[in-house]
């Protein structure tokens, strides 16, 4: 059974404000819920509809009926499981390979989905600006399908880390080279931007190679490519090359 102030504590996780002063966040479904389970993340409570999760010790374990588990769900229709993680401590920025920098997205299935291609891709390492969304944000969470687990992220003043790098800084932009036809290094940093607006004015500035998606189409009037699918691209480009 969970209690009221279980549902209280849970409720106001779905906000960013009440996860951080909490410093937790929850995770839907058993896959996600396993993934985490497996990792360094540090299981605070799990509620289940389903005798399962038997490694779990039983003092971290509650069993809960459907008509409960909807009351602290994120879902509309809620999985079978919900687990709270504490945040774990933030780790060091890895200067060095290739890095995707995340500037302002919005999206919470954006955020989550670039964080799987960056798993996929090898990429063990996401800065984020500050006005990106949230990592913990629990649709985040559920999109990235566990790969949140095995890449570094960090939110951090994107303009101050660019101006300060020494890996060359690639731009997505409608204008930029054919990325087909360029020359990839193994190490860089690659900017994504904004999903209305692409990559702010102060942010271009800093960009050192400008690289671009060409469009095939016959009538070439798609104005532009999700920057999740732009992402899977770009990555895809980089490591061919490499």
């Amino acid at each position: 059974m969970v209690s009221k102030n279980q549902i209280k504590l849970i409720s106001g996780l779905h906000q960013k404000k009440q996860r951080f002063a909490n410093q937790l966040f929850f995770a839907e479904g058993v896959k996600v819920i396993q993934e985490l389970l497996q990792s360094n993340f540090e299981l605070e409570h799990l509620y289940t509809t389903l005798n399962d999760f038997e490694t779990v010790h039983a003092s971290k374990r509650t069993l809960v009926n459907e008509q409960e588990l909807k009351k602290i769900s994120a879902l509309s229709t809620p999985n079978s499981c919900l687990a709270v993680f504490k945040m774990p401590a933030e780790k060091a920025i890895a200067n060095s390979g290739l890095i995707i920098a995340l500037d302002d997205i919005r999206d919470p299935g954006n955020l989550g989905t670039i964080l799987r291609l960056c798993d996929w891709f090898g990429i063990k390492q996401v800065i984020c600006s500050k006005e990106t969304v949230d990592i913990y944000n629990p649709k985040v969470v559920q999109a990235t399908m566990g790969s949140i687990t095995r890449v570094n992220v960090n939110y951090i003043d994107l303009k101050t880390f660019l101006a300060q790098t020494k890996l060359p800084v690639f731009g997505t932009f409608m204008d930029g080279a054919n990325i087909y036809q360029s020359e990839l290094p193994k190490e860089g940093v690659i900017i994504m931007g904004n999903e209305a607006n692409g990559i702010s004015e102060e942010i271009e500035k800093i960009v050192t190679s400008r690289l671009s998606i060409p469009r095939f189409g016959e009538l070439q009037k798609t104005e532009s490519l999700n920057v999740a699918t732009a992402t899977a691209i770009i990555l895809s480009e980089f490591k061919r090359n490499s």
